[in-house]
């Protein structure tokens, strides 16, 4: 019988670097925003690809009636007519030992000026570099995740416990897709979502839930503006309560967020005020995000949001309150229980490949972990790419990573699951 670092290597040389490498480029060109049709179109070719990589697949179409009037539905941002959930399970009796998870989702381009004229969608490979709308976040890692299975099978070997790989829509804006997977059955004993951790593992994420606040003015004309009141002036003392009570959320953090100076942001991101020119603006609509603090009840979140925004002290806004209301994405936080063997077997696969231990830290925005550790299911991210190109014209991945990534994810599939010939 061969050995173990025989096998090992025999499942590591199988690994088809340039192959992952044109996987990854014909999943960036499809154009797969929250919400579209590409988006399932992206789904149906991952199920294609796991069936044919040996495993057996489950896709489904989600019933999202239903799926809305689950509890803890996590909500969503983006429009939708319909999604897909797609498990690829390997043989074997039992729980999969590991679950490999990815989203097909990507968020919109922006101003397509702002590309440097070069389409989003392409794959521009430059050097070691892939540049593209989701090339990190994350169609790389789910690149990676197909890649072990696509090794595993070249190799002529299936893992003696089962691997699964969930590929999930609708993250970018909530969660859908992870918590619909969930809710169909499919679990494991452990998990690793590849999402871009720049060769750390991630064991922790704060939250971050979508608040929207409506400020009251009082219209007239613009030349008797004194005889009306400004949303627009009034909304300044909300702003600077947002801002006194982000510093005070961030006064105490926890030490695996060590570096990160705001680890639990609250950002205005869309601001909308007044409907002609020469009029007092009697409505302001804010929306934005809140972080939400590790082990945080994200009731406790909101009621901190809720009573900094309507106790301004500010005369007109005590008379006439804000109005806030939770619209979106509710991305509670989520952690890797301290001291769980994951944290370990993935460290070690990634010594192993790169030589050095990783870095653990903790991410500042919400992400599906916390849906599969709430589940019960112990989670962590570790994947290809950094998180700030993700969402801006600059993203990209560097293709090295990619290859270093892929190569840990296989070692710890093959020591979490164990082989047998196929």
């Amino acid at each position: 019988m061969p050995s173990v670092d025989d096998i090992e290597a025999r499942v590591l040389n199988a690994l088809d670097e340039a192959e992952t490498v044109r996987l990854l480029a014909d999943f960036v060109r499809v154009p797969s925003v929250t919400g579209t049709d590409a988006e399932s179109d992206l789904q149906h070719r991952c199920a294609r690809l796991l069936t044919e990589a040996g495993l057996d697949v489950d896709a489904w179409k989600l019933d999202l009636a239903a799926l809305r009037a689950e509890a803890g539905f996590p909500g969503t941002e983006a429009p939708r007519s319909e999604g897909y959930g797609v498990v690829g399970t390997s043989e074997g009796e039992g729980e999969p030992a590991l679950v490999l998870q990815g989203h097909v989702d990507v968020v919109p381009t922006g101003d397509l000026a702002r590309w440097e004229g070069h389409d989003p969608f392409a794959a521009r490979i430059s050097g070691s570099t892939l540049h593209g709308r989701g090339a990190c976040d994350m169609k790389a890692g789910l690149a990676a995740n197909l890649a072990v299975v696509r090794a595993l099978r070249a190799a002529r070997v299936r893992p003696a416990r089962p691997l699964a790989v969930h590929c999930v829509i609708s993250e970018e804006d909530g969660g859908l897709g992870a918590f619909a997977t969930l809710a169909r059955g499919h679990r494991g004993e452990a998990a690793v979502i590849t999402e871009p951790t720049s060769g750390r593992i991630i064991t922790a994420n704060a939250g971050a839930l979508t608040f929207r606040v409506e400020i009251q003015g009082k219209a007239a004309h613009g030349a008797t503006r004194t005889e009306g009141v400004s949303a627009i002036e009034v909304f300044w003392p909300v702003f600077e309560a947002v801002r006194r009570l982000e510093a005070e959320r961030n006064r105490r953090i926890d030490p695996l967020f060590d570096g990160n100076p705001l680890p639990y942001p609250i950002e205005i991101g869309t601001l909308r005020a007044g409907d002609w020119a020469s009029s007092v603006p009697d409505l302001l609509v804010a929306e934005g995000r809140l972080g939400v603090r590790l082990d945080e009840d994200p009731a406790a979140a909101r009621a901190a949001l809720e009573e900094a925004v309507t106790r301004t002290g500010h005369p007109w806004l005590s008379a006439h309150p804000p109005v806030i209301t939770w619209p979106g994405g509710q991305f509670a936080s989520g952690r890797l229980a301290r001291g769980h063997a994951l944290r370990d077997e993935m460290a070690a696969a990634v010594a192993e490949v790169t030589g050095a231990p990783p870095a653990e830290t903790a991410a500042p925005y919400g992400s599906d972990l916390r849906l599969y550790a709430a589940d019960g299911i112990p989670t962590l991210h570790y994947g290809p790419g950094d998180v700030r190109h993700a969402h801006a014209p600059r993203e990209q991945v560097d293709l090295r990573e990619l290859r270093d990534v892929t190569r840990a994810l296989t070692l710890l599939t093959i020591r979490r699951c164990g082989l047998v010939p196929a």
